[in-house]
Formats: structure tokens, sequence, C-alpha cells
């Protein structure tokens, strides 16, 4: 139960962090280039990558914490952060052929699904 709690709490802060960022981005350079969004998702990567393996090789945490940091911090700040891991993680696996495919079909499935998803508002 505890982790459920850590998830939500740090899920709450990343959404937070995520809605703070965009308006200061939007604030300061504008609209007409999705710049922050790009922003918070390349700093979710980055956060991700050095995040998962150090609290996984270096330094030792509450799994409670981690999960917590994890799925609900940067899970509410960038859900491209666990994207971009779950990728990487099957390439160091050796699963090139399921990584690209996890690549592509993320991609092309997630845009023809937003694709329809805006058909459907549009046409009701």
């Amino acid at each position: 139960m505890w982790t459920y709690f850590g998830v939500a709490v740090g899920g709450a802060v990343g959404c937070c962090a995520r809605y703070g960022i965009t308006q200061l981005v939007q604030q300061m350079y504008g609209r007409s280039f999705p710049l922050a969004t790009l922003i918070i998702n390349v700093m979710g990567c980055l956060l991700m990558g050095f995040l998962f393996f150090e609290t996984l090789d270096r330094i030792t945490i509450n799994p409670v914490l981690r999960t917590a940091i994890l799925a609900g911090g940067l899970g509410g700040f960038t859900t491209f952060s666990t994207f971009a891991m779950e990728s990487i993680l099957l390439i160091e696996d050796g699963e090139i052929g399921y990584a690209a495919a996890y690549l592509l079909l993320s991609v092309f499935l997630g845009l023809a699904a937003a694709l329809v998803g805006v058909y459907i508002a549009r046409n009701l």
C-alpha cells in the first residue's frame, strides 16, 4: 500500500513540476513550437536514465522511495522517460528486434491513435 501512496505523491509532484516548467517556458519563448514538452521529455529521459541505474547500482534507497521517484515522479513528469528507459533495457538485453518494434509501434500507433481520437472528437 505504501508503494501506491508513494507513486501518488511522486506523481503529484511530477505533474506540478511539468505544469510549472510548461508555464515558465511558454512565458519565455511562446507557444509557436512545443519547446516546453520537448524540454520536459528530454529532462525526464536524462533523469530516468541516471536515476534508474544510480539507484540500482550505486545508491541503496528504499524500494518504495525508488518506485515513488521513478514511476511516480518521473511518470507524472513525463511518460516519455519510461518509454526511453524500456527501449534501452530491450537493447541492452539484446532484443534489438523487440526494441525496434516497440519504438516504431509506439511512435506510429501513438500518432494514429491521437488522429483517431481527433477524428472522433471532431465528428461526434
